[in-house]
C-alpha cells in the first residue's frame, strides 16, 4: 500500500465515525442513511464496508466509544483517598462537564435505550457499566463502613447520586431547558450529598 492509500485509510475511519456520530444526532438513527454518512465523511463506499459492515456496526461502536470515554472520566475523578462529599462533587460535577463537553457524544450515548439496535451493545455495556460500579465501590464501602455515606446498594448509590443530573443534562440536551447546566451545579452537588451522606 502506498504512503498516500495509507493516509487516506488511517483518516477515513474517525471520519467516519464524526459523520455517523453528527448524522445520527441531527437526523435520528432511522433517518440517518449509509450514503449520507458516506458522503460527510468524503469517503467512498469501499472505505465505509471496510471499516463497518452497516449501518447498526457503526451506530454499535460509536456507543461503545462514547460509554467508555464516559466511565474513563467518572472512574478518573475518584481516588481512594477523597472524602465522602468531595467524591460526590467530582462525581457529579465530571458528568454534567462531561455532558456539556461532549453534548454529541452525550445525546446519542443517553437518548438509545429504546432503539432496537442498542440489543448488540449490551455486553460491552455491561462489561463497561460493572467496571465502573467496581470503581465506584472501591471508593465508596470503606466511607460507607466508617459510616460518611448512608448504607444502600451499588445501583442505588449510583442512583442518587447521578439521577438528578442526568435528567436536568437531559433536559439541556433535548433543547427543553436553555440554561447550561454547570449554572446549577452547586444545587445538584447539594441535592446528590443529602441523599447519600448518612444522616
Amino acid at each position: 500500500m502506498s504512503s498516500m492509500a495509507a493516509s487516506k485509510t488511517s483518516t477515513a475511519k474517525p471520519a467516519i465515525l464524526k459523520a455517523g456520530l453528527a448524522a445520527f444526532t441531527s437526523l435520528g438513527y432511522e433517518t440517518a442513511t449509509v450514503e449520507e454518512i458516506r458522503r460527510k465523511a468524503g469517503v467512498s463506499n469501499g472505505s465505509f464496508f471496510h471499516f463497518f459492515p452497516n449501518k447498526q456496526a457503526l451506530a454499535v461502536t460509536l456507543f461503545v466509544e462514547a460509554l467508555r470515554q464516559y466511565h474513563t472520566a467518572m472512574m478518573a475523578a475518584l481516588a481512594s483517598d477523597v472524602s465522602a462529599e468531595a467524591g460526590i462533587a467530582r462525581l457529579v460535577s465530571t458528568h454534567v462537564e462531561w455532558v456539556v463537553a461532549h453534548r454529541d457524544e452525550a445525546l446519542f450515548l443517553f437518548e438509545q435505550s429504546r432503539s432496537g439496535w442498542i440489543a448488540q451493545a449490551r455486553d460491552e455495556q455491561s462489561v463497561a457499566n460493572r467496571e465502573l460500579r467496581g470503581a465506584i465501590e472501591a471508593w465508596r464501602e470503606p466511607l460507607a463502613a466508617a459510616g460518611d455515606l448512608a448504607p444502600m446498594s451499588a445501583d442505588m448509590f449510583v442512583s442518587q447520586i447521578i439521577g438528578p443530573a442526568q435528567i436536568f443534562c437531559r433536559a439541556w440536551l433535548s433543547g427543553r431547558e436553555s440554561e447550561d447546566p454547570r449554572i446549577q451545579l452547586d444545587a445538584l452537588i447539594a441535592c446528590a450529598v443529602r441523599a447519600v451522606r448518612a444522616r
